[in-house]
């Protein structure tokens, strides 16, 4: 992954702004999942959050807890379709190596320390996420990478 790839996570624009409910998205590299996420994130806030709010107050009146929210609920919802509706893998960064170098594989000292966790309920996936969101939007945390990994895993390398 280039350098734009391993420095990118999911960060929002500033809570309770015109904009709260946008993922910042830089030029190139991972633009197209942070879109793909950001359509999920406008769905989960018009059409399934409950609030009092009208949809275009939906928009803009969140907080970061509201974000981190939206964002998990996204991200289940995308990785749960990757899945077929049957099943949602979410993969983690662990401190341990799970696979070693060898042969033609140039290890990175990220690709060999992700760890999975399958889920075949949907809640149960988006609670996990909800628990371990900082992984996936903390700066230098290779949010979008996890998640890219998580949607083939997800889809499963056959499909």
């Amino acid at each position: 992954f280039s350098c734009q790839w391993a420095r990118a996570y999911f960060r929002f624009r500033e809570p309770y702004s015109d904009l709260a409910y946008a993922l910042v998205a830089e030029k190139g590299g991972p633009r197209a999942i942070l879109m793909a996420v950001q359509a999920h994130v406008i769905k989960y806030l018009l059409f399934v959050r409950n609030t009092e709010y009208s949809h275009l107050e939906r928009l803009s009146r969140l907080g970061r807890r509201e974000q981190a929210e939206a964002l998990a609920a996204a991200l289940a919802d995308t990785l749960w379709a990757a899945g077929g509706g049957r099943r949602a893998v979410i993969c983690l960064i662990a401190a341990a190596l799970h696979v070693l170098p060898s042969g033609d594989y140039k290890a990175d000292n990220f690709t060999e320390r992700i760890q999975l966790f399958e889920f075949c309920e949907k809640a149960a996936a988006q609670e996990f996420i909800s628990d371990h969101i900082k992984c996936f939007k903390g700066e230098g945390s290779h949010g979008v990478i996890l998640f890219l990994y998580s949607l083939l895993f997800s889809r499963t390398l056959e499909r």
